[in-house]
């Protein structure tokens, strides 16, 4: 199973959920995948879309996800890290609308650069970068606040 997560944020992420429908359409995801959409409304057929799970439930389809793929956000990141699972990360990026900066873009370099996480810079890139995800042992996360 997939879990998808994009956050809390007040902006949509339809450009994620959109690549994702399309493989699901195409058949090179074959698996369950369930969306965390937060703001984004997004409605599929392939998908199991909920707009806000609560803590308790996002933490028991965490625990079962065998990948997760999420936006940029460093908490729904290091959460996903600390659950050992494998990490794709989509920056949200301001030229779509989808945050006031790009910020999520130095958060990903940083975890990616570390061995935490798989980047997904291009959207096109998503199959590929699935099929790394599925061997990805993420390196532990280690703070430096």
């Amino acid at each position: 199973m997939i879990l998808v997560t994009l956050g809390t944020q007040d902006k949509p992420f339809e450009r994620l959920l959109e690549t994702i429908d399309n493989l699901l359409n195409l058949k090179i995801i074959d698996e369950k995948v369930i969306v965390q959409a937060g703001l984004t409304k997004y409605r599929s057929s392939n998908m199991q879309v909920f707009d806000f799970l609560s803590t308790v439930e996002f933490n028991e389809i965490l625990n079962r996800a065998d990948i997760v793929i999420s936006h940029g956000g460093v908490g729904t990141i290091i959460s996903a890290i600390r659950a050992n699972k494998p990490v794709i990360a989509a920056p949200r990026l301001k030229a779509y609308g989808e945050h006031t900066n790009d910020h999520q873009v130095e958060i990903i370099k940083k975890l990616s650069n570390d061995g935490c996480i798989l980047p997904l810079w291009k959207m096109d890139d998503l199959k590929d970068v699935l099929l790394l995800a599925r061997s990805f042992k993420p390196q532990p996360f280690a703070s430096n606040t």
